[in-house]
């Protein structure tokens, strides 16, 4: 299934003038605050009528302007889910999951059960909100908002209330959700770990106006994406399989460029992840390094080079069938003498790597 957006509204001064196509599983809206994240899934979800514009699910129409036609939104399919949980405080963990359901004429067999056991859930049915964490509350409205058995699943930095440490407990979960979904969510963060670790599609925001949409690995490794992303989180992501937890307390990672050493990461031999690298923590030698104490060294080629207004540029890199970023000074990049096609070397810090970087871990235990 399919989510088609093309909309525009002007608010007096701002003007929001959007078009982009999300398909199933989880599609992050990303720019600085004002640049009309929350007017967009407002106006998918029917909170915000545009001035024009035409938005689909599938192949349900939900606005056309045109034809005069707008879903009102209780008909709309969609599940919402805010900042804060809005749980309703009065009620059990299974009475605010049954809310959900109870505005189905027939729920499907085994949703409840299904829905409990991504979130995990089950320990918490019986008790009230009141004695929930954050990280707790937010896996309940997100199963709230799954039990209504949405065509289209919308979240407004769901994550933002939450201190570093229950983001960290509700993350696996909201990776779960996105890999196992066939329907479109919305995502909408401030936080680059959280989108890179997340998103398969990636729409890039600014001013009203959306500046690049794609598959969420190619729109990060674009130079001409580090701009809206920010010079200091700007990373690219690369694949790799859970090789060894050595004695020392690293894990080795194979990736299509070579091996990686990490800070141990809670994944079994075999595991696949998603792990993000920033561009400030690579390091570019047109000759490979000796003698020193990072431990990732890959073998790259140039692919693309952007010079910025100030004494930076973005390297872009390609390592095996990954593409990485470097953030290094004009100055260097003319001393290497670097163009595509240039060979160089890729050093990256082990340390530079945290595990909040590191996705498709899940919930395992450390090894």
């Amino acid at each position: 299934m399919k989510l088609s957006v093309r909309i525009t509204h002007d608010f007096g001064g701002f003007r929001l003038d959007a078009a982009f196509e999300a398909p199933a599983g989880v599609t992050a809206l990303f720019g600085r605050s004002g640049s009309g994240k929350t007017s967009v899934i407002n106006a998918v979800a029917g909170l915000l009528k545009p001035d024009s514009g035409f938005i689909r699910v599938g192949d349900r129409v939900l606005l056309d302007t045109e034809r005069g036609v707008s879903v009102p939104v209780y008909r709309r399919r969609l599940g919402y889910v805010f900042q804060e949980g809005r749980l309703f405080p009065h009620l059990s963990v299974r009475q605010n999951l049954d809310y959900g359901r109870s505005l189905l004429r027939s729920p499907p067999p085994g949703q409840f059960e299904q829905v409990v056991e991504t979130l995990g859930i089950e320990a918490l049915l019986e008790r009230r909100p009141g004695a929930l964490s954050g990280g707790e509350k937010q896996r309940v409205a997100i199963g709230r908002a799954l039990l209504c058995d949405p065509q289209l699943l919308l979240m407004d930095e769901p994550l933002a209330a939450l201190d570093e440490d229950r983001k960290a407990e509700i993350l696996p979960y909201l990776e779960r959700l996105g890999a196992g979904t066939d329907i479109p969510m919305l995502y909408v963060s401030h936080s680059m770990a959280e989108v890179a670790r997340l998103a398969n599609t990636l729409v890039l925001i600014e001013d009203g106006r959306v500046l690049r949409a794609g598959p969420a690995q190619e729109v990060l490794s674009d130079p001409d994406s580090v701009p809206v992303l920010g010079v200091r989180t700007a990373g690219a992501t690369l694949h790799a399989v859970v090789a060894a937890q050595d004695e020392d307390g690293l894990t080795r990672l194979d990736a299509s460029g070579g091996p990686l050493w990490l800070p141990r990461i809670a994944a079994h031999p075999g595991n696949r992840l998603t792990v993000r690298i920033l561009a400030q923590d690579v390091i570019l030698s047109r000759t490979r390094p000796e003698g020193l104490s990072a431990l990732n060294i890959l073998p790259v080629t140039v692919t693309a080079l952007r010079l910025g207004d100030g004494p930076g540029a973005i390297v872009q890199v390609q390592a095996g069938d990954d593409v990485l970023l470097a953030r290094i000074t004009k100055r260097s990049a003319k001393t290497l003498e670097l163009e595509p096609g240039v060979a160089c070397f890729a050093i990256l810090k082990s340390v530079a790597v945290a595990q909040a970087e590191v996705g498709g871990a899940g919930d395992l235990p450390a090894v």
